[in-house]
């Protein structure tokens, strides 16, 4: 097989969540194991730092391999999902992992394939450690797929476990209640080994102190001890003050980040408090490796999708906010941006309930509903149908792309709009 044979065998012959849901949710940790296994456990073969947590998780994971590239460090980095193409998932440096290694690891595990009847994610996980290990990079870091606790990522043993947060997402497969969700998450809290959580939570902080204690694993709640002080913006980055929360002194004045949603402070308090505990371990991280790093990560990662500005005259942004907490943010964000009108391009997958994110939105703005090119999609003509009851109108379109155009041809110069509502929806843009 070709590069694309594989890719489509890959979508076709393997269970793939992002496009069928929950028909594709395959919960444990034995097929993995089995997988890794047979590879010679390539995870066990470099250093590690796990990523979990609802809202943030790829931000954060992507804001710790910039850093440690910038250290010197040859850095793996595995995300999920991708939004343009496959090899998105799995990088080293920043560099997309290379087309033949693919073709060459499914071709060279299809009879493994064939008895463990793996998911798509399973087998993507088994072959981002294998390809860390066949590049011999120094440390990778892993952003957990869903939940964490019987998550396929969840074979490794870290040097740093980091949970960004816990909210409403996936509850079908994870709880109903933020206390269940954090279980979940925690489940990613390995025996002594040292656990960041990014944003303090008095719903859940006891979830993870309980289980911390129980595998003799030391919890450090970053919001509760490095304080980020936005400053503004400055020359398109965003700008704020770190340093320790229990006295005044400023360990990172002026600290340039190019991720400029306005969420990304809670991130950056993690992903701080994670380098420090990074230099215990013996990594040698410099403040100017820090620096350096966190004002182009979009450049040395190639992270996309984060409040990413798309065009002025109008001014558009997209961002792949897609549960509550996350909405709550970038279309608080959103609406406090000066404009003439404000106009939303929105769609959704249809598995989620979307009434209260459609609650959220201003009904005096102008909407443009759409629907992602995938099988769990939202159809448009649906969402429109939905939204009439949050008093929410305007047309509905086939095509993000379409809808986006449609807002364009609509807009003065001083108007702005917003893309989002899913990951696959900004996925769909033809210009992202």
């Amino acid at each position: 097989m070709n590069y694309q044979e594989t890719i489509e065998y890959l979508y076709s012959r393997l269970p793939v969540f992002q496009n069928i849901g929950a028909r594709a949710y395959k919960p444990g940790l034995t097929t993995t194991l089995e997988l890794c296994k047979i590879l010679d456990n390539p995870q066990d073969k470099y250093k590690t730092i796990h990523v979990g947590g609802t809202n943030g998780k790829g931000s954060t994971s992507h804001m710790l391999a910039a850093i440690l590239q910038e250290a010197g460090y040859k850095v793996g980095l595995y995300t999920s999902p991708h939004l343009k193409s496959f090899t998105e998932r799995i990088r080293i440096n920043g560099k997309e992992i290379n087309q033949d290694y693919i073709v060459d690891f499914i071709a060279g595990n299809l009879s493994n394939i064939d008895r463990l009847s793996p998911s798509f994610f399973e087998v993507t996980v088994a072959m981002a450690f294998a390809y860390f290990a066949h590049e011999q990079v120094d440390v990778a870091v892993i952003e957990v797929g869903m939940g964490g606790r019987l998550d396929s990522t969840n074979v490794i043993l870290p040097e740093l476990s980091v949970i960004t947060n816990v909210s409403f997402d996936h509850t079908q497969f994870l709880g109903d209640t933020l206390e269940k969700i954090a279980v979940e998450k925690a489940g990613i809290i390995k025996q002594n080994t040292p656990v960041v959580v990014s944003e303090y939570q008095e719903e859940t902080a006891e979830v993870f102190k309980a289980v911390a204690e129980g595998k003799q694993a030391p919890v450090f709640f970053a919001s509760e001890r490095i304080r980020v002080e936005n400053v503004g913006m400055q020359n398109g980055l965003s700008v704020v003050n770190a340093g320790p929360a229990d006295h005044s002194e400023v360990s990172y004045p002026n600290l340039e980040i190019d991720l400029v949603g306005s969420y990304q402070i809670k991130n950056v308090a993690g992903v701080l408090q994670a380098v420090e505990l990074l230099k215990v371990s013996g990594l040698q991280i410099e403040s100017s490796a820090v620096y350096s790093a966190l004002r182009r990560v979009t450049t040395l990662t190639g992270l996309k999708g984060r409040w990413q500005k798309l065009g002025d005259s109008p001014a558009i942004y997209c961002d792949t906010a897609h549960n509550v907490a996350g909405l709550t943010q970038t279309l608080k964000q959103f609406a406090g941006l000066t404009a003439k009108k404000h106009r939303y391009v929105i769609g959704f997958v249809g598995d989620k309930d979307i009434s209260a994110m459609l609650a959220m939105m201003h009904s005096e703005a102008i909407f443009y509903f759409t629907e992602p090119t995938n099988s769990r999609a939202l159809k448009a003509e649906k969402l429109q149908e939905l939204a009439s009851g949050f008093g929410l109108t305007g047309n509905y379109y086939f095509n993000v792309n379409d809808a986006l155009n449609a807002a364009i041809a609509d807009s003065d110069p001083e108007d702005c709009i917003y893309v989002g509502g899913s990951t696959f929806v900004v996925a769909d843009l033809d210009n992202l």
